[in-house]
Formats: structure tokens, C-alpha cells, sequence
């Protein structure tokens, strides 16, 4: 049974366990905050490996950014992470085998091999949060691409409004269909929209309404946040049918804080009344927060 140390690097934390060849976490998952600085960084990371690696087989890493095609590095990080973190070489972080990749690429496995997808060879997991992230299974193969960089659905083009997303482009898919996005929407509309002047939120300002508010708004029948969402999905269903006209999936797995707030049923059945392939279906993820962890540790059992 190998054993690998999974660490999770996102932009606001760190969570890190050991996690077997099946998937199973054999001690308890440990979170830290994410430093401010790569040096700062670096140091936790190689606290966190000498802690366990005497331990452990493999230290596997799921990371916030685009990993080169031999697992070994970031070749570019998201503006959450530390400046310079593409450059850090993660093999030099232990002297046992290091394995590196994109977290929602890991997600996506986790699910292919023990989650929603278990059984379907084609599949797709997208990653709803604070941005929008994919990983494509396609013919039971993880897609990477040419450069590893692969499957970045976030910056599909959707729309022509010209709104700006975190890449710097204008009308990214991210920028609509993430919460940010749902965010970004429901400041838009309450600029010039009369449906805000009658709204629960009809004294804030526009540009202080958050995400959390238009949730709120549904769970009040409030008529705005209403409008805010169902645009929202319709900017979700968009990309959805473009990624399942494309790639043909059995399904399409859902992931990330958003997904709790859509009824799978209503984008299954949005999505297969455009499509002109088969029928897909739109399913909530299982292998739940930690999918990260347990996808990067299994891919690099299979790669190591």
C-alpha cells in the first residue's frame, strides 16, 4: 500500500493529510492559512513534508494554477497565490518523489475514481466557487493538453458585456458563472434594474452587495435576487452546453460552494433541451471538500 502525503494549496489555505493508494486518509487533515510570501510559503511546505515524510511514499500536491506536463511545477499561478510561485521547484521541497497538479484536475479524478462519476469514462467535474475551474476524464484519461495546462474552462468566452476576469480578458466564462460573478451580476443589475428598489437589500449600495445577499434574497422570495440568479444560471447553462457539445460526456459533475445552490434537475434538463449530442448528466460531486487531496494522491500513485 503506498502512502502519500496529499497537501492542498489553495489561495486562502493549506490542508494536508496522508492518504493512502485508495483514497482513504489514514490521519487527520490539518488546515493552515496560505502565507502572504513564496518564502514564507516554501518554509511551511517543507515544515509540513519534514513533519511526514518518514511517513509517506510520494508528497502529492493539488495547486491553484496551471502545472507544466511532467507534474514538477506551476508554470502559472492565480493572483490569490504568492508572487513568484511559479517558479518554486516542488521537487526540491523532499527527497522522496514529489507529484504536482492542478486542484481541479485532482477534483475531477477524485470523482472519476470514487465519486459521482465512478463508472462513466467520459465525465467532466466543474469547480463553482470563487472561480470558475475544470477537469476533463476522456476515455478514462485525465486531459492535460500539450503543456499540462489543459481543460482551463474558466477562460472560455461567454457573452460580449466586456466584463473583466481575474486573467485580465474580458467576458471569461469565470467571470459570469462563478460567485464572483453572481457577485458581479447582482451589482450590475441593481444599478439600473427596478426590481432593487423594491428589494430586501434596496438600501445598501449596489456596490457593496455580496454573493451571501442575493443568497439571502432567494431564501426570502426576494423578486431581485431572483433575477440576479436566474441570469446567473443562465450565464452557468451557456458554458455547460458549449463544454457538452464539445466533449460529449456521460456527465458533468458539479463542485464547489455554488453547486448547493442549484437544482441539479432544472440545468440537467436546461442543458439537454440545446445540446446536439447525447443526453449528459448534471450531477453534485461526493468526494466532497477534500477531492483535492484524494485526487492528486491517487494521480500520483498511478504516475509514481
Amino acid at each position: 500500500m503506498k502512502k502519500v502525503l496529499a497537501i492542498d494549496a489553495g489561495g486562502t489555505k493549506i490542508s494536508y493529510a496522508i492518504v493512502n493508494d485508495s483514497g482513504n486518509f489514514l490521519n487527520e487533515i490539518k488546515t493552515i492559512s496560505t502565507p502572504k510570501t513564496i518564502e514564507e510559503l516554501t518554509n511551511v511546505f517543507k515544515d509540513i513534508i519534514c513533519e511526514n515524510e518518514k511517513n509517506i511514499d510520494i508528497t502529492a500536491f493539488a495547486t491553484a494554477g496551471a502545472v507544466n506536463i511532467n507534474n514538477t511545477k506551476v508554470d502559472s499561478s492565480t493572483p490569490n497565490m504568492p508572487e513568484g510561485y511559479n517558479n518554486l521547484d516542488f521537487t526540491s521541497l523532499s527527497r522522496k518523489p514529489v507529484f504536482v497538479e492542478n486542484d481541479a484536475n485532482c477534483a475531477a479524478w477524485a470523482e472519476y475514481k470514487i465519486g459521482a462519476a465512478q463508472g462513466e469514462e467520459n465525465t467532466i467535474t466543474i469547480t463553482l466557487g470563487t472561480g470558475v475551474g475544470g477537469g476533463f476524464i476522456i476515455n478514462g484519461r485525465l486531459l492535460r493538453g500539450k503543456s499540462g495546462r489543459g481543460g482551463e474552462v474558466g477562460s472560455m468566452k461567454i457573452n460580449g458585456q466586456g466584463r473583466i476576469c481575474t486573467c485580465r480578458r474580458k467576458d471569461c466564462w469565470e467571470s459570469y458563472a462563478s460567485g464572483t460573478g453572481l457577485k458581479k451580476t447582482a451589482q450590475e443589475i441593481a444599478l439600473y434594474d427596478e426590481s432593487f428598489i423594491n428589494s430586501v437589500f434596496k438600501d445598501k449600495n449596489p456596490m457593496d452587495i455580496t454573493t451571501y445577499n442575493i443568497i439571502e434574497g432567494l431564501n426570502k422570495n426576494d423578486e431581485y435576487s431572483k433575477k440576479v440568479f436566474d441570469i446567473w444560471k443562465k450565464d452557468l447553462i451557456t458554458g455547460l452546453i458549449n463544454i457538452t457539445n464539445i466533449f460529449d460526456p456521460e456527465s458533468v459533475i458539479i463542485s464547489g460552494g455554488m453547486g448547493k445552490f442549484i437544482n441539479t434537475d432544472e440545468i440537467q434538463d436546461a442543458v439537454n433541451n440545446e445540446i446536439v449530442v447525447s443526453p449528459v448528466k448534471i450531477k453534485l460531486a461526493k468526494a466532497g471538500n477534500n477531492s483535492g487531496m484524494i485526487g492528486c494522491a491517487l494521480l500520483a500513485c498511478e504516475k509514481i
